[in-house]
């Protein structure tokens, strides 16, 4: 059965950073794409970032592009999201989520896992 756990949120003043970690089980990490997605209240669940299996490969929504990177440790079977220069419309609980497909990679539905989600909170 596949977990995916997610770590590291909380509450951080405008400008901050957060370092955010998912760890997976279950199967073999390395063969599956991984994806961050967001849920701000009131809002639907958004697409952050994106990592191909082996690391080599990343896609960013146009919100967060050069200041989240998003990366992957297979040895540790981990994904993070470094956040940095956050903002207050980073507020959202942040999930991580693992597919097989490669492609439509900011679609939320073709996510076959998904952790519980992790708070964020940016104070202005």
């Amino acid at each position: 059965q596949v977990q995916l756990v997610e770590s590291g949120g909380g509450l951080v003043q405008a400008g901050g950073s957060l370092r955010l970690s998912c760890a997976a089980s279950g199967r073999t990490f390395s063969n599956y794409e991984m994806g961050w997605f967001r849920q701000a209240p009131g809002k639907g669940r958004e697409f952050v970032a994106h990592i191909n299996w082996s690391g080599g490969s990343t896609y960013y929504a146009g919100s967060v592009k050069g200041r989240f990177t998003i990366s992957r440790d297979n040895a540790k079977n981990t994904v993070y999201l470094e956040m940095n220069s956050l903002k207050p419309e980073d507020t959202a609980v942040y999930y991580c989520a693992q597919t097989e497909n490669q492609i439509a990679r900011t679609i939320a539905t073709i996510y076959n896992y998904w952790g519980q989600g992790t708070q964020v909170t940016v104070s202005s």
